[in-house]
């Protein structure tokens, strides 16, 4: 498949939902869990996802219609987003992740990209020169990224409860 932007706005606008789901309403054990202890639990993906918002994908989207390459990136700390968690309830939390995600979903349709922009650079400051269309794609696999993430530290609790039934379990694999 092809990147298209509506498709990708698809996922970018489900995934707030999707956490949601996943996570209000869930006890501190399986909000802390972890698979080693330094991972990040669910709520350390809420953290780095909102973070996310707050300073990386629509920031660097401006950064390539503005400057494109002349400018690169401002580097993105991934662990950044532990402080914004603390103190904070997985309903605050969720809440937040939405509404910067329905601000940014929406500054991004009002850029009215078109396919020649979609091919502009940006200088990452890791990975060299990227194009927005890569940036905005990595966006939109970055929150399935994390959504099975999520997915996997909770289910993984269970390894040693599901007994033989593993061996079917891909999941704990």
């Amino acid at each position: 498949m092809q990147f298209d932007l509506d498709q990708a706005i698809e996922v970018l606008e489900q995934t707030p939902g999707v956490l949601d789901t996943l996570l209000r309403r869930k006890s501190a054990a399986w909000l802390h869990c972890r698979i080693k202890p330094d991972t990040f639990s669910p709520l350390d993906v809420l953290g780095h996802l909102i973070y996310g918002e707050m300073t990386d994908w629509i920031p660097r989207a401006r950064i390539i219609l503005e400057c494109r390459d002349a400018r690169a990136f401002d580097p993105f700390d991934r662990f950044a987003g532990g402080p914004l968690i603390e103190g904070q309830s997985v309903g605050q939390l969720l809440d937040r992740f939405a509404e910067l995600r329905r601000k940014n979903v929406a500054e991004l349709r009002g850029f009215a990209l078109n396919q020649e922009q979609m091919d502009w650079k940006g200088l990452h400051p890791a990975l060299g020169a990227v194009t927005l269309r890569q940036l905005l794609a990595t966006w939109a696999v970055h929150d399935l990224n994390h959504i099975a993430q999520v997915v996997r530290v909770i289910a993984n609790e269970y390894t040693e409860e599901v007994g033989s039934w593993r061996e079917y379990l891909s999941i704990l694999k």
